[in-house]
């Protein structure tokens, strides 16, 4: 045991010299010591003895004496500890001790003295001999004083170096522990009164962005309209399944905590740590499903980037809503916010989208499909990569097995199992009838303007007046007639002669010309070369090239793959088509194109042409209304009308007959049977005039398109779009009452309720006699007329129809428009570029390109179950007309203005 110090009352001055920390005595300064510690060559040389006048007591190592030979200025760090020989340190000891090990720098076997002249036992502890290192010892805190004030101190006060360096250490680790808490608390309780997190309001009342879904008659989604796809859902709406494999994959202890999940926490932090420390294996969210869904909530708010302070206010906010909502709604609003791919938000229109059914039609393996989605939605998406989202399937099926949602033989059975898809895409250009879907679009968008409403956001759904069953037939029966008509001009173009190959679609059904289109392109170069000057590239040679005109042209027509393009282009045959019910206004039907990408311009809506003789009934019509009888009779022969006030190129106006004029006297009735363009000129010009035609016109439901009030009205010389000839050819139909079409019956907001409802208001735009009266012309125009086709080879002769064949000069444009009393289809068929044309003028008529249109729509509508195409249907007769009074009792005379009251219908 060591022995007890003892006091001296004599303090020696120490070491005047002050050359080495060894020296007995000595009162080093931090400086000194520095620059002792720092050489080497003083650490290293052997400690000198003091010298005689040394005012240290010496002492011999033995007899524990004290020594000043090789003493340390530091002796006082040793701890009590006995000597070798257990002698009792000098009464004056200096600060050093002997040559014994010890923790002072210069502590050695003998006891150490007090530099202030008390007593402390030098010792060995963890250090070697005075001669092992430089200072006595090889301790790492043996270059160091020992620390009397402060927390250093306080520690080796009552534990000694060692225990009290340990505690320092562990001090400062609890001491940043606590500031990091402290602070951490403070950036908790800065969020909590700052914006920086969602109100509670925002909370109680989350909004999310949703897609406005547009719906055909029959309740099919005609499209989505939207920055964000997304239709709500409730959780009774969404399969069991979908919730199983999301609690069973992402949180399957979602139903025990509050928000946060402090074993996933603490188990995330230590992947985290191991993977950026080690670099073994990956970082871990450790999210539950209510802290996803407040990131997906309020991600403006919390954001998405990696830090602390976002995953704080994640947190915070997870609680927040585990106190507001239920269990099963917080699921419900996290299916209906994740994101897949393809712009689809919300599990409801991902199942639309994905599989194209709704979200509680899910079945288990789409379920895990969609879930194993959720952590990589591009990278797990089944449409682009099959094979690593059935691997993902197949890790969502083994956590439900695990967590016993699973049957436990389903996952053997259907591991193997492809992820089948059935692709919906909510682009417009996917729709079952796209051009209809744009044109509703720009209808809610004004819509929307003028009543506060958000449309790409506001989640509106909007009830449209299409028929899906009549639209699938009307696209099928466009696709396959147009593509027979692209044939016939592929190969009429194809060749100098022999372009004729006959008179049904079926002969050119196996025409291949090597090159179509390709003797137009050398019989028109004026027209290739507008084309070549119209193109973009042309535009980049004269811009930014520098070419001039017939340098680019030159470089462009060389250019074989460039021209093939334009060939195409020209050759390319358009089409549209629809059908609206007379009896409201409803569209049931639109084709504005034969294919939506490669064409975005509307057939039906936008584009605007000559409809050549169907406009005609608007001249009887007028000359109806003004008291002239459907057997009035005017000459068939060539007339020439000059005008007065015209240019010299369009003084005189002489119509003509596609056919010979007979020279005799034919009624209204015939006359627009057979489309005589004499009789109707003469009508025109005889009996009416062009502004009284324009104004019928007018009221019958040409209300947009401009029409001149010239002559060559009567022909169809003014231009106009094919959705204002059926709404005017309905007016006909619904016996002279007027209908705006309508393509929107009701909207409703988010919630269900009605914010509009279509109340369709006819305007009497004509007496219900004349309506009927022109209507029984054009029945004749079906019966034995240019229309007569519509019977025969579309099987129709059991229903009850009227219309009017069209076709404009040079064969650009074919019509056809055909009225049955529940249903009025129009059809154009022709070129984008109105030099372009049918070859042959028996394919130019309408009656042999826009007829075969509606007459293959017709037929499949006569055809089907799902839709209510009746035979029994006829045209009212108007009350007091009877079936004598549509016809004469006597012929009247060409040469009269107006027919004598006998002739008259009798109104």
């Amino acid at each position: 045991m060591a022995d007890r110090p003892s006091s001296s009352s004599s303090n020696a001055p120490g070491n005047a010299r002050g050359d080495a920390p060894g020296d007995a005595g000595a009162n080093y300064s931090d400086e000194e010591l520095e620059r002792y510690f720092d050489d080497p060559s003083q650490r290293e040389r052997p400690a000198e003895a003091s010298s005689p006048g040394s005012s240290s007591s010496r002492g011999s190592s033995s007899s524990g004496g004290s020594s000043s030979s090789g003493g340390s200025p530091s002796g006082e760090y040793a701890p009590p500890r006995a000597s070798s020989s257990g002698g009792r340190a000098g009464a004056s000891g200096g600060p050093g001790g002997g040559a014994g090990n010890g923790f002072g720098p210069g502590g050695g076997d003998g006891n150490g003295g007090n530099r202030n002249g008390g007593n402390r036992n030098g010792g060995n502890r963890n250090g070697g001999s005075g001669s092992d290192g430089p200072n006595g010892g090889d301790a790492p805190w043996s270059n160091r004083r020992r620390p009397r004030s402060g927390v250093r101190g306080f520690f080796h006060r009552r534990l000694g170096p060692k225990a009290a360096q340990a505690a320092f250490v562990l001090t400062l680790i609890a001491g940043a522990a606590l500031l990091g808490v402290l602070a951490l608390g403070g950036y908790v309780a800065s969020l909590a009164v700052s914006s920086n997190l969602p109100s509670t309001k925002q909370i109680e009342n989350p909004e999310l962005d949703q897609a406005t879904v547009a719906y055909t008659a029959d309740g099919e989604v005609l499209a989505r309209y939207a920055t964000q796809n997304r239709s709500m859902v409730s959780i009774d709406e969404v399969s069991d399944h979908v919730v199983e494999a999301l609690v069973a994959t992402e949180d399957h202890r979602f139903y025990d905590h509050w928000g946060m999940d402090l074993y996933r926490t603490i188990g995330a932090v230590g992947r985290t740590l191991v993977s950026t420390v080690a670099g073994i294996g990956d970082r871990q969210g450790g999210s539950t499903i209510t802290q996803q869904l407040a990131r997906n909530l309020y991600n403006k708010k919390i954001g998405r980037e990696v830090t602390v302070g976002r995953k704080v206010k994640e947190m915070m906010t997870a609680v927040q809503i585990e106190r507001q909502y239920t269990k099963p709604e917080i699921i419900e609003m996290y299916l209906n916010t994740i994101e897949f791919g393809n712009n689809a938000f919300g599990i409801e229109a991902a199942a639309q989208t994905y599989f194209d059914t709704t979200a509680a039609g899910l079945n288990r393996l789409q379920a895990a499909t969609f879930v194993g989605m959720l952590k990589a939605p591009s990278y797990y998406d089944p449409l682009d990569n099959p094979e690593r989202a059935k691997r993902r399937r197949n890790v969502v099926l083994s956590q439900m097995k695990k967590r016993d949602a699973l049957p436990e033989n389903f996952y053997a059975e259907h591991k193997d199992d492809p992820v089948e898809t059935d692709f919906q895409s909510s682009q417009l250009k996917a729709s079952l009838a796209p051009y209809f879907a744009e044109f509703v679009r720009g209808w809610m968008k004004d819509w929307a303007r003028k009543n506060g409403r958000n449309f790409y956001t506001g989640g509106l759904r909007v009830y449209t007046t299409l028929n899906a069953d009549m639209q699938k037939m009307a696209n099928q029966a466009v696709e396959k007639q147009a593509d027979g008509l692209q044939k016939v001009v592929d190969y009429e173009w194809s060749r100098a002669s022999g372009y004729k190959r006959g008179e049904r679609l079926e002969d050119y059904a196996d025409a291949n010309p090597e090159e179509p289109f390709s003797y137009y392109m050398e019989s028109h170069p004026e027209v290739v070369n507008d084309h070549v000057r119209g193109s973009e590239r042309f535009k980049t040679l004269t811009g930014e090239k520098g070419l001039s005109e017939e340098e680019a042209l030159d470089k462009l027509k060389s250019d074989a793959a460039f021209m093939d393009q334009i060939r195409k282009e020209l050759g390319h045959l358009s089409a549209g088509l629809v059908s609206v019910d007379p009896r409201s206004g409803y569209v049931k039907t639109w084709v504005g194109g034969r294919n939506f990408e490669e064409g975005k311009y509307d057939k039906v809506a936008l584009a605007k042409r000559q409809p050549g003789s169907t406009f005609k009934p608007f001249v009887y019509t007028a000359a109806i209304d003004n008291g002239y009888s459907p057997y009035y009779q005017v000459k068939d022969s060539v007339f020439t009308y000059t005008m007065e006030g015209a240019t010299a190129e369009n003084k005189r106006w002489s119509p003509s007959n596609f056919g010979v004029s007979t020279g005799e006297m034919k009624t209204l009735r015939e006359g627009l049977a057979n489309s005589l363009n004499t009789i109707t000129a003469r009508v025109m010009m005889k009996l009416v005039n062009p502004q009284q035609v324009a104004f019928y016109a007018r009221h019958m439901g040409i209300r947009k398109s401009e029409l001149k009030e010239v002559p060559a009205l009567a022909l169809g010389a003014g231009e106009v779009t094919l959705l204002e000839m059926a709404a005017a050819y309905s007016t006909l139909a619904k016996g002279g009452l007027y209908h705006k079409p309508q393509v929107v019956t009701r909207i409703e907001d988010r919630s269900g309720n009605v914010l509009y409802e279509a109340q369709p208001r006819p305007e009497e735009a004509l007496p219900e006699q004349t309506a009927y009266t022109v209507v029984d012309m054009m029945r004749d125009v079906i019966d034995y007329g240019t229309g007569r086709r519509i019977r025969y080879q579309w099987d129709l002769n059991d229903y009850d129809l009227a219309g009017k064949t069209g076709t404009t000069t040079e064969n650009a444009d074919g019509w056809f428009m055909l009225m049955h009393p529940q249903l009025v289809t129009g059809a154009w068929v022709g070129f984008n570029d109105r030099r372009v044309a049918f070859r042959s003028t028996f394919w130019g008529q309408g009656a042999h390109n826009a007829l075969f249109l509606v007459g293959d729509y017709f037929q499949r509508l006569a055809q089907s179950e799902e839709v209510d195409l009746s035979k029994s249907e006829e045209f009212p007769l108007p009350a007091g007309l009877g079936e004598g009074q549509v016809g004469p009792s006597g012929g009247g005379q060409g040469q009269q203005q107006g027919g004598d009251e006998e002739n008259r219908v009798g109104w």
